[in-house]
């Protein structure tokens, strides 16, 4: 037998069985009425409940909420006079008004069986529940009381989520995938659930892998047979009035349903209001944090951060399925260099895989790069690398040293993970560099060129502008940052070290030891970031020595000698850019940096389209005293001599 035929089969005997309750119940309140009606209802409540396979809709609020046969036959009465015609008729005649077809606590303590005063008392389960409403401006005894709709149709066999919290819940489906180190904490946080005598459990699921948490949630909650929603702890009402409804009725939806609770929380942690709702709502929760939070309550805690390189590339390969071997070694760059929950790789691995043997190892990258982007962009400016190695003038050492960090990315799955070099722990297997140097001297063009190597997206973050005067909060904005970035492995270029790094060595005073804390922080993250790290400062100097050793690459980009410049000056116009007598020895005389240089070629370029013809000698000079207007520093004979 089907679970539809199983669900439709029980509501049809659960409407039976209301029914034949009704019309017991007509008896109750005439009892001058039909009495084969009233023996024919007894034999046809026993009839319907012996064909329920689970119990009736009324028998289940009976038992979870513990009501007393008085409290449910109340409850049944004020159902019946919204779904029975004939009990709300006979209501009203007992009332003596036929407008008045309602129930009344007189009525009823005058027609049930084994009356009692407390029924409606606030403190028991009809009204402590709002299972049932009295009227105001009544006494007790004559003011109308009518049962709430969820309640209403709870008993009609609906068992549906409270109108009043759909806008701020979302059913969390069971998972079609999961980490299988997910689902282990899955079966540990059941046992836990099945384990609570009072079905009371707060777990608390820690970590960077907000969509593993809630499939461990979903997971856990619906094998214990309970329907798992979720909340952000920012659309908690605020303390008050709206806030004690809506815990009571997310209390009374634990029960009904039943259900369990995800609350997921953001950046800035649990608000007042989340608190309060937290250590007030009873059942299974689970609260969802990136970093640990201070609770009041007992808890049990899990951390849940996404898979690493090997289980990412498990996760790969059951997601592209046939389509794997296409990849050959590509899953594991693509493994290594990004951090995907489990959802999002079965999602673009069958994306992938549905293109078949056309599916690219090129089009995986790009798509995986892509996921970061939305996360960053307020936070950092992207830079779109179009650099090559050809743009590159450096002394051969440094582009030796370039060669090697760029390989040191690309092969970090082998010597990471196949190698075990990751087995003790990822702390300082970053890949992490300082680039030092004067303004202009190819420090950013070096990162666009590992960027455009790597295939990877470049974003630069201006360090001057992360670093606040207030305590804890450059450490918050540089946490930021390396959380958003985290998923997609992207290059970050951390400029103006100097704003943050100094002789930090002797701790002075108060500002020293706070700084200190700041540039720790920011060596810790870059040791533990998957993804490549760049300082860049002109000014080395100023940087402890403790500090730089903390780095996996230190480069200096030297000021360009004569024979730099004039590769630069050889590369700086692209081929499509018509030249006329450009002598390259005489224009590298010019004692400027790589960058200036690209200035002055660029307005050059300008000056001759203004012009109507190539780029000559005398529009390099007109652009380079521009340049040297500009950085306000003169040009002498000798490094314009024989130019025009």
């Amino acid at each position: 037998m089907s679970v539809t035929n199983t669900k439709v089969e029980w509501a049809t005997a659960n409407r039976d069985y209301l029914v034949a309750e009704f019309a017991r119940l007509r008896h109750r309140i005439d009892p001058n009425g039909d009495s084969a009606e009233a023996t024919r209802a007894i034999r046809e409540i026993a009839d319907s409940r012996a064909a329920l396979e689970s119990p009736s809709a009324i028998d289940r609020l009976e038992e979870v909420f513990g009501l007393s046969r008085f409290e449910r036959d109340l409850l049944l009465l004020c159902a019946g006079v919204e779904m029975d015609s004939k009990l709300a008729s006979l209501c009203a005649e007992a009332h003596g008004h036929p407008q008045r077809a309602y129930v009344t606590f007189g009525l009823a303590m005058a027609n049930l069986a084994e009356p009692h005063w407390s029924a409606l008392t606030p403190a028991w389960p009809l009204r402590r529940f709002r299972m049932v409403e009295v009227e105001p401006g009544h006494s007790l005894l004559s003011a109308p009381v009518r049962i709430d709709e969820r309640i209403l149709h709870y008993l009609a066999g609906m068992n549906l989520l409270d109108a009043r919290l759909e806008s701020l819940l979302r059913f969390s489906p069971f998972p079609d995938w999961i980490a299988e180190e997910h689902q282990q904490i899955a079966e540990q946080v059941l046992r836990a659930i099945e384990s609570c005598s009072q079905h009371a459990l707060l777990v608390h699921l820690c970590g960077d892998d907000a969509q593993g948490q809630e499939d461990i949630a979903s997971m856990a909650a619906q094998t214990a047979h309970r329907k798992p929603f979720v909340l952000r702890a920012e659309d908690i009402p605020s303390s008050g009035p709206d806030l004690d409804q809506f815990a009571l009725l997310w209390q009374r939806e634990t029960l009904l349903l039943p259900a369990a609770l995800l609350l997921q929380c953001g950046s800035s942690g649990l608000s007042q209001s989340a608190t309060h709702f937290l250590e007030r709502i009873p059942g299974v929760v689970f609260l969802a944090s990136r970093d640990p939070i201070r609770l009041n309550q007992p808890f049990v805690r899990f951390d849940v951060n996404k898979p690493g390189p090997g289980g990412q590339r498990q996760l790969w390969q059951r997601a592209l399925g046939a389509a794997a071997e296409n990849f050959n070694g590509h899953l594991d760059n693509v493994s290594e260099q990004f951090r995907l929950s489990a959802k999002i790789i079965y999602s673009t691995g069958s994306l992938v895989s549905s293109e078949g043997d056309s599916a690219r190892a090129d089009e995986l990258w790009k798509m995986c790069r892509s996921l970061a982007r939305p996360k960053l962009e307020d936070m950092a400016n992207r830079i779109v690398p179009c650099a090559s190695w050809d743009d590159l003038v450096l002394p051969d050492l440094q582009m030796q040293i370039l060669h090697q960090l760029s390989a040191q990315v690309r092969h970090r799955m082998r010597v990471y993970e196949t190698w075990g070099f990751s087995g003790k722990g990822r702390r300082g297997l970053g890949v992490s560099a300082l680039f030092a140097g004067d303004t202009g001297t190819g420090k950013t063009l070096a990162a666009e060129v590992l960027a455009c190597d790597l295939g990877l997206d470049l974003y630069r973050i201006d360090l001057s502008a992360v670093v606040s005067k207030y305590i804890g909060e450059t450490e918050k904005n540089l946490k930021q940052v390396f959380d958003a970035a985290e998923e997609g492995g992207v290059l970050l270029l951390f400029d103006e070290a100097d704003a943050l790094f100094g002789k930090r060595g002797e701790v002075n005073d108060s500002h020293d030891r706070y700084a200190n804390i700041e540039v720790g922080y920011l060596l810790q993250r870059m040791e533990t970031y998957q993804g490549l790290a760049i300082l860049t400062t002109n000014l080395k100097g100023s940087l402890d020595r403790a500090f730089q050793r903390r780095l996996r690459f230190s480069i200096n980009f030297s000021f360009p000698d004569a024979k730099q410049r004039q590769a630069i000056w050889s590369r700086v116009f692209p081929e499509t850019t018509p030249t006329r007598g450009l002598d390259l020895k005489k224009l590298a005389q010019l004692n400027v940096a790589g960058g200036n240089i690209r200035n002055i070629a660029l307005n050059a370029a300008f000056l001759a389209a203004e012009s109507g013809g190539p780029v000559q000698m005398m529009h390099v000079l007109q652009a380079a005293r521009l340049e040297a207007q500009k950085i306000e520093r003169p040009l002498s004979e000798a490094e314009i001599r024989g130019w025009v």
